[in-house]
């Protein structure tokens, strides 16, 4: 799992040690507080910080994240003098040589300095960037662990409440539709008929859209029936242009793929003004089909994008057809233009 953590908290974390770093001089090693808050005292304790903070970055976004993430805990054993070394590198960097070019004070002592005692006295002062470094990363994964279950167990529950719902509700409804069908039938012939296009356009919706494929024909159908009940809606002032080029009839398509366009154009779209008529064009071909949709948006609505729902289907279609699928959305000049275009099953 890539860990998702915002910089600014390590950036708190440090800031919060390099105060400790004060307090410990000031309460524990009793130093004198004229000497603490001289410019020389900052000057070293900051480089210090500063190389453990990179080493602390550098554990926390490569080796923690290679070996600790992945449980390859022998491989990370590996990686602690790799890191150590680093760290007493740019300690030696920042302190005997860039603070020393300020300052004209070294921070070790001549014989100190050399190669071996530095080193071998900088992987102890270097550990606890180390360990603090495996202890943050350890607790950020179990937050993000923690928090992916709980989201987990949240859908769980959302799809066994839509479950039970879908054991009820079906029955019901289509049960309802058939009734009033029945009285219609004998009463008035286009009442009854819409009943059963709406008894149609549910009895997909609820048995359909939840399959990860559907026949392209019954997406169709579905959209058909859509359409249908919108000019009942419109009473006869809708504006739209619907058209469907090719044949097809055993090609599959992914579910619901197409009906979030032709909802957007009614949501969004000025469809009783013959000045501004919409458009929506089914193409299908032998390999692929083609949907375009064309509509003026309603007067003083901002529509830049499609939303969430527009964001949900992109990620349906990447899963569904890999980079096999062309996607396209334009705003301009109070006018709205989709185009799709994915490859077709058999």
């Amino acid at each position: 799992m890539k860990l998702k953590i915002p910089f600014y908290y390590h950036i708190l974390l440090f800031s919060g040690l390099f105060i400790t770093f004060y307090i410990w001089d000031i309460g524990v090693n009793n130093q004198k507080m004229n000497f603490v808050f001289s410019s020389l005292y900052f000057a070293f304790n900051a480089g210090f910080v500063f190389s453990i903070f990179i080493v602390y970055l550098l554990n926390f976004y490569t080796f923690c994240d290679w070996f600790l993430n992945k449980k390859r805990l022998l491989f990370y054993i590996l990686s602690i003098p790799v890191s150590l070394l680093i760290f007493a590198g740019v300690r030696y960097f920042m302190q005997e040589i860039v603070i020393f070019e300020i300052t004209g004070i070294h921070n070790y002592a001549k014989k100190t300095r050399e190669l071996t005692y530095y080193v071998r006295d900088n992987f102890f002062f270097g550990l606890p960037s180390i360990i603090l470094s495996a202890l943050s990363y350890l607790f950020w994964q179990f937050q993000e662990t923690y928090k992916h279950n709980q989201q987990l167990l949240l859908e769980n529950k959302k799809a066994e409440l839509q479950m039970l719902k879908s054991q009820v509700s079906p029955h019901f409804l289509f049960n309802t539709l058939n009734s009033f069908y029945s009285q219609l039938i004998l009463k008035d012939d286009k009442m009854a008929s819409d009943v059963l296009v709406l008894s149609d356009l549910l009895r997909y919706v609820i048995t359909e859209t939840d399959k990860e494929e559907v026949l392209l024909s019954k997406e169709i159908q579905f959209i058909q029936n859509y359409i249908h009940l919108q000019k009942k809606r419109f009473e006869d002032q809708l504006y739209l242009d619907f058209e469907i080029e090719g044949n097809y009839s055993t090609e599959k398509i992914l579910s619901a793929a197409l009906i979030h366009f032709i909802e957007n154009v009614f949501k969004h779209g000025t469809l009783n003004n013959p000045d501004k008529k919409a458009s929506i064009t089914i193409r299908v071909k032998e390999h692929f089909l083609e949907l375009s949709t064309f509509n003026y948006n309603v007067e003083g609505e901002n529509y830049s994008s499609t939303g969430i729902g527009f964001d949900n289907l992109t990620k349906r279609l990447e899963y569904a057809y890999k980079n096999d699928f062309v996607l396209e959305k334009t705003a301009e000049n109070n006018i709205f233009k989709t185009y799709l275009k994915i490859p077709l099953k058999k």
